[in-house]
């Protein structure tokens, strides 16, 4: 589409106009990027080729759609990649991590679930674009259809290398997007839409330097070179994605970490600059930022459900949450509570439960733990 001066003003006006909008509404940050991905879905076709996906298979799933936004959504000219912080204020990781007797859940679980609150926001944003081409008629005679679409980790949508096309930040050697602005606490969204905006200029800067504190501090060492993860030895997806038996050799460096593991985040020096969430809805619910082991554990499936409603945490299910708090209690200290908690458990009807109980028992009965 040839587009006459006019509306190629009215373009560029847009985009700066969508950035303030993007503000308005609790965004952190916001850039505006094309369909072209670079290099980003070579890496990803590369990685998968390795096997370091575990069980994830559902990322082979249309694949050729997450390599391409134009495929995803036809008729894509531009996206709109915009991030919103997450960290709550005061949650007290390190100690909670230092104390085997505490659960840790990652940060971004400890609240309500982010992807109601984020997709509600991205359609707001985009419902105001549409009125704003209504007080254009260049540009609304020449995008009479306005379309849009939104994503936040919930489509083949490839967030991070969007956002690096969009200028938001670089991808770090612990495979996160990191900003200079606020380090790597915030979730991301994207808007795919027909209309060409003009795109910012990609951040082409590694700025990680000779800094590896990421890879020292994965407790499994999970990352097998810079910014390549063997997802099947990361903790995050052993107490998420990951259905059935944790790998045996793997449970007593996962700790007291229940669902999740931000390790990798807590020591990046580019976390200093981070800023704590304005939005409620991030802020810890029901205590999971301060909970015991031994009290999750003693959960029923009703108590899991209702605790949980509007959570991240629910995507685990029960099964799931017993296992990973039975690892963690069979490398918390022996206790008489601990170990009344775990025999408890030792008929749960479900094989998995049996097992991670029945290893953090014999665990215990060898001695002290001594991994975590």
């Amino acid at each position: 589409m040839i587009l006459d001066s006019e509306q190629q003003a009215g373009l560029k006006a847009l985009a700066v106009t969508i950035k303030e909008l993007a503000t308005d509404l609790g965004f952190a940050d916001c850039g505006i990027t094309d369909v072209d991905l670079g290099e980003h879905p070579a890496y990803l076709k590369k990685w998968l080729d390795a096997g370091y996906e575990g069980d994830m298979q559902w990322m082979h799933n249309h694949l050729e759609k997450r390599c391409n936004p134009a495929l995803l959504e036809p008729g894509t000219l531009s996206v709109i990649t915009l991030r919103m912080d997450y960290l709550p204020p005061e949650t007290q990781a390190i100690k909670i991590l230092a104390n085997p007797e505490k659960a840790y859940v990652s940060r971004y679980a400890l609240g309500r679930d982010y992807h109601k609150l984020i997709r509600k926001r991205l359609g707001q944003l985009a419902k105001k674009i549409n009125q704003h081409l209504d007080d254009n008629a260049a540009l609304r005679a020449a995008f009479p259809e306005f379309r849009s679409r939104a994503f936040t980790d919930s489509a083949p949508v490839l967030e991070r290398a969007l956002a690096l096309q969009g200028g938001l930040g670089w991808i770090g050697k612990n495979c996160m997007l990191i900003t200079p602005k606020a380090g790597s606490w915030f979730f991301l969204g994207e808007i795919y839409l027909n209309l060409p905006l003009p795109k910012d200029k990609a951040f082409v800067k590694d700025h990680c330097g000779q800094c590896s504190a990421c890879h020292t501090a994965c407790p499994t060492q999970a990352f097998v070179a810079d910014g390549v993860l063997d997802a099947k030895r990361c903790i995050s997806y052993l107490t998420i994605e990951l259905k059935g038996s944790i790998p045996e050799e793997l449970r007593p460096l996962m700790g007291n970490r229940i669902f999740g593991c931000d390790d990798c985040q807590l020591f990046c020096p580019w976390n200093r600059f981070a800023k704590s969430t304005q939005e409620k809805d991030f802020h810890p619910r029901h205590q999971l930022d301060t909970a015991d082991l031994v009290d999750l554990f003693n959960w029923d499936e009703a108590s899991f459900l209702k605790n949980t409603e509007g959570s991240p945490i629910r995507r685990t299910g029960y099964i799931s949450w017993l296992r990973n708090l039975a690892v963690a209690l069979g490398n918390a200290p022996p206790s008489e509570t601990v170990l009344s908690a775990l025999k408890a458990r030792q008929t749960h009807p479900d094989p998995v439960v049996r097992e991670h109980v029945l290893w953090a028992l014999q665990r215990h009965q060898a001695g002290p733990a001594k991994d975590h």
